[in-house]
């Protein structure tokens, strides 16, 4: 299935986007990351509880943008701006905490926020 395809059947949407399309693919594939990377926070034998936090922070406002991102009806581009903006600044944040782990859960958590926050960057200008 191609989230690409799905957009572009929308009757509203005639500037497809691929670099939001992408952005929106990324934002909840990241969320899934952080809420994977919480859980085994949890089950580690260490003080994770700010690395959990962040995680999980990540992980709602990573979802909250996929679904802002595939909205093409009546558009809301300020909201939909502030929710970009809003992840980046979250998986910047995630991303920086995961970093100072010595785990493979933050490692590829790590990598994903910031591959996300890459998407959204070069997404953000487009969204007009």
């Amino acid at each position: 299935m191609s989230l690409q395809k799905m957009i572009a059947t929308h009757p509203q949407v005639q500037d497809e986007t691929e670099e939001l399309v992408l952005a929106a693919r990324h934002a909840m594939l990241c969320s899934l990351f952080c809420t994977s990377c919480a859980d085994a926070c949890v089950a580690e034998d260490m003080a994770m509880a700010q690395c959990i936090r962040n995680c999980l922070d990540c992980a709602d406002v990573c979802a909250a943008t996929a679904r802002l991102a595939v909205r093409r009806t009546a558009a809301n581009i300020d909201v939909l701006r502030a929710q970009m903006e809003a992840c980046i600044k979250a998986c910047e944040t995630c991303a920086e905490e995961c970093a100072k782990h010595d785990n493979p859960h933050c490692a590829l958590c790590a990598e994903m926020c910031r591959e996300c926050a890459e998407d959204c960057r070069k997404a953000l200008p487009l969204v007009k």
